[in-house]
């Protein structure tokens, strides 16, 4: 047979349809996209939201800005709108979108204008995007407006063409997760004579945006733009739905990026570059910075800008890592090679650099070593751009480190001053020269103690002290022999050379002592989490752990069966907690507080302990210094210390239930095995009881006594108590797997036939209502099975139902099922008990006197599962209660006519 190579992968499928789950759960979000202000995003957003009030839907105006223009605020008339919320800062009252009245209202359909909008302090969120993707999780749709110049990865772009440069951005994640995005579309022509017209602005604000941002040359760039990004997203839906309709990759591999992120005003740009290439070729990119020794001794306010570049990268949706290494250019190949990434962005600067000699630079060192790579250069613009405010890197070098350097170099010249004093009663004992191994010496010892600085310094004080003290005439300067100018030439040349490399081998001592220290931390901590046995344990060793790596308080929530957080477990001093910001954390599953999106002026950190199966509670980490966990490494190792955390939790929660299983089913095992014993030790002296009854009842009836009912009543108890055996017996053989339905064509009207006739006594005082159609299909069952079901739920119906009341039967065969249902008018079934009575050793009335161990509705279950049925029960609306069991309707046999 032949094979069908396209056949599509099932794990592929399957997330596909997690994906569907997902996106089913969660609101729409559609935009209405524009290339600039004034083209009409919210005239159109408002005629949107009138046509869907005018189909019935829930509606409502969360927020919308209307700028004044008198033909929006029209369209505003008639719909519901939420009441803003009143913030005061700084003595001013600010509106803003009110999120929670918005989540507490729940409309199918809330409009937030302006999605890029930056909110006023002690917000919850910071900006207003942040606000539509927690409404989009409660499962309402949204409606909104954006600009390009708003989207994030194209904000630089948009910089260079208007040369402003647009603080309030949108994530492209966000921008690309949206179901629907509208562009409303105007040539600048037309905008313009809105414009003039004061359709946009006021008359005096539109003349002076005319003469800079509406320039025309601006607008038909950002229209571009515009239509670009849309055209793009359409070209994504419609490759995808290509693939999805076909079910074959048109693409089976594609190249990753790697961006490469250095000191400078380029990082930025290189990162947004690199973000828009990676969408465009719809794959995964890296962003990578090289800490080399030179790098590592960079300004405080430098070295924040890259850790701020490198965390846009990760927002971007980048894989970022920080490398130490002596040369950049070999640790970017080595990364990318490792990590199999074909194409390397790199910065290109417009001005002309200065190399050591021997050193080429690290544009031309890539292209020698790689070519196999693709390399992508990002230009420098003409006119360099400030990345961050001065208020931003107003911080510069703390006093205590400042101290700590100056200090250095006072103990580098007195370490100086004394091998020149130390080695002066030497004179005459050996030659200049050995001397002068002295004053390396000491150079060797500053460059490993105290770095690169202090070690310069020490080779050119030691050239001017050998001098002065030393080299004739002494204590002066002046050179007796031209000869010593080449020995200071040296010593010098030597000096430096010797200082660079130690304080290099001092840097990488330091970066593997601190790679060590996060790999001993992670061993250490796997293994003592390996050994935990209760949930404490985890908690006191995490506590130990982090506060040892990060100097830090930490503190673990936990959830309770109904998945509220319970009071928080801490091993040491307890951090500040706020258990609502803990609970949010935990049901949204992300991070919130300091460093991240959500609450960044709270000083805790809050994370999710994500494991493979389910979120396990939520770790709190209170920093003695924030900056700590601002490193990108820092902050990796504790998102893994929190996933180890998390695995150990649920590996606990697995183990109690392994071990609540086990104990479950070995005492089941123990309870079947003395029930099948029990029950068959009884079974032959109650026959025999049953059959001294009758013959009993039969010699008083000829005797005529009057004593014959009572041997009558104990024939039904010993009958009852058979029956009663019979299913503990029953129960027993179901759960060994013993009992096999021995399946055959059977009729439906005779099976029910013959259980009425087993119940004939039992149903004597109950009109009996048959609804059987003549020519049922034969159904493929076991026909002493299906008789017990039907025997165990009569007998139920006339053991909670009172005398004279009606006990019906009714069969059907709908499409491929023969159904049956049993009903009575007694009265009903316990609310919210339907499925709990099928469960053994349950009864629906636990105060009832009617006698019974409640395992009659447990082996009708497992007999019509048996032959791949359903059981269910429900109460009748007008009086009673039913219970329906459905069996499957195979085709039925062919029936050869006699000759």
């Amino acid at each position: 047979m032949p094979t069908n190579d396209q056949r599509p992968d099932p794990d592929q499928l399957l997330s596909q349809i997690r994906e569907e789950a997902a996106a089913s759960r969660r609101g729409k979000l559609k935009i209405f996209f524009g290339a600039s202000p004034g083209v009409g995003k919210t005239y159109a957003m408002l005629a949107e939201a009138r046509r869907l009030r005018a189909q019935g839907l829930d509606v409502v105006v969360g927020v919308v800005e209307t700028h004044g223009r008198s033909e929006t605020a029209v369209l505003t008339e008639g719909l519901e709108r939420l009441a803003p919320r009143q913030i005061d800062y700084h003595g001013r009252t600010l509106q803003e979108f009110d999120l929670d009245a918005a989540l507490k209202r729940r409309p199918a359909i809330i409009l937030v204008d302006e999605l890029a909008h930056t909110n006023a302090q002690r917000s919850r969120h910071p900006k207003r995007w942040q606000d539509v993707e927690e409404l989009l999780a409660a499962g309402i749709d949204v409606v909104t407006t954006v600009n390009v110049q708003h989207v994030e990865s194209l904000n630089d772009i948009v910089g260079g063409i208007t040369g402003i440069r647009v603080r309030e951005t949108v994530p492209d994640r966000v921008f690309a997760a949206a179901t629907d995005v509208v562009l409303v579309d105007l040539p600048p022509d037309d905008l313009l004579l809105r414009l003039r017209e004061g359709k946009v602005y006021l008359p005096d604000q539109a003349e002076r945006a005319i003469q800079n941002f509406f320039r025309k040359g601006n607008l038909i760039a950002l229209r571009e733009l515009a239509l670009r990004l849309t055209a793009d997203r359409v070209d994504d839906q419609m490759r995808a739905f290509r693939s999805t309709a076909a079910q074959e990759q048109v693409w089976q591999t594609r190249d990753t990026l790697l961006a490469c992120i250095g000191p400078g005003d380029l990082g930025d740009k290189v990162v947004r570059a690199a973000a828009r290439l990676a969408a465009k070729l719809d794959t995964e990119w890296h962003a990578v910075y090289v800490e080399t020794p030179t790098l590592q001794r960079l300004p405080e306010q430098e070295r924040r800008a890259i850790l701020k570049t490198l965390k846009l990268a990760q927002e971007l949706g980048a894989r970022t890592a920080t490398l130490a290494a002596q040369d950049a250019a070999e640790a970017v190949l080595d990364y990318a090679r490792s990590n199999n990434l074909g194409k390397i962005v790199v910065g290109r600067s417009t001005h002309k650099r200065f190399h050591r000699p021997g050193q080429a630079s690290f544009l031309r060192h890539l292209g020698e070593q790689a070519p196999d790579i693709d390399l992508i250069t990002v230009a420098r613009e003409g006119k360099r751009e400030r990345r961050e405010s001065a208020e931003e890197l107003a911080p510069v070098r703390p006093d205590a480190k400042r101290k700590q350097r100056l200090l250095s170099y006072l103990y580098t010249i007195l370490i100086c001053l004394g091998i020149g004093l130390a080695a002066t009663p030497l004179i005459g004992l050996l030659e200049l020269t050995n001397i002068v191994l002295l004053f390396l010496l000491g150079v060797v010892f500053v460059g490993y103690r105290f770095g690169r600085g202090p070690a310069v310094l020490a080779a050119i004080l030691s050239v001017a002290v050998f001098d002065v003290f030393f080299v004739p005439p002494r204590f002066s300067l002046s050179i007796s022999d031209v000869e010593y100018l080449l020995t200071f030439s040296v010593m010098l040349i030597v000096g430096l050379v010797t200082g660079q490399l130690t304080s290099g081998l001092r840097y990488q001592l330091r970066v593997a002592r601190y790679r060590e220290e996060r790999a001993q931390s992670l061993y250490q901590m796997s293994k003592s989490l390996s050994s935990a046995l209760v949930e404490e344990q985890v908690v006191e060793i995490s506590d130990k752990f982090i506060e040892t790596s990060f100097r830090a308080k930490a503190a673990i929530f936990l959830p309770d069966e109904t998945g509220k957080l319970r009071a928080p477990l801490a091993h040491g001093e307890m951090p500040a907690l706020d258990p609502a910001i803990a609970q949010w954390c935990f049901d949204k599953n992300m991070p919130a507080g300091a460093g991240t999106d959500t609450l960044t002026a709270n000083p805790q950190l809050y994370l999710p302990l994500k494991a493979p199966m389910h979120v396990r509670g939520v770790l709190v980490v209170e920093p003695n210094n924030l900056r700590h966990l601002m490193i990108p490494e820092q902050r990796r190792l504790l998102d893994t210390f929190a996933v180890l955390v998390a695995i150990a939790l649920e590996r606990i929660h697995f183990v109690s239930i392994a071990q609540d299983t086990l104990v479950k089913m070995e005492s089941e095992r123990l309870r079947n095995s003395l029930l099948a014993a029990l029950s068959h030790d009884l079974r032959t002296p109650l026959t025999a009881l049953v059959g001294l009854a009758e013959t009993l009842a039969l010699d008083l009836v000829a005797a005529e006594s009057g004593h014959a009912d009572k041997a009558d009543a104990i024939r039904e108890q010993a009958l009852r108590t058979s029956r009663l055996v019979h299913n503990l017996l029953e129960m027993a053989r179901l759960q060994s797997g013993e009992l096999k339905p021995r399946m055959d064509w059977q009729s439906i009207e005779e099976i029910v036939g013959s259980s009425l006739k087993a119940l004939e006594t039992v149903l004597s005082s109950h009109p009996l209502r048959l609804d059987i159609p003549a020519g049922l299909p034969l159904v493929r069952c076991d026909a002493v099975l299906i008789e017990r079901v039907l025997v165990n739920l009569l007998e139920n119906a006339a053991k909670y139902t009172a005398s004279g009341t009606t006990i019906g039967v009714m069969a059907r065969a709908l499409d491929n099922l023969m159904r049956i249902e049993v009903w009575d008018e007694g009265p009903g079934l316990p609310p919210g008990q339907e499925r709990a009575i099928f469960s053994r050793f349950t009864r629906g009335q636990k105060e009832s006197v009617v006698p019974g161990v409640g395992l009659g509705l447990s082996i009708c279950e497992a007999i019509v599962e048996a032959h791949g049925g359903k059981i269910s029960a429900e109460n009748r609306t007008e009086l009673g209660a039913r219970f329906i069991f459905t069996l499957p309707l195979d085709q039925q046999p062919t029936v050869e006519n006699a000759p």
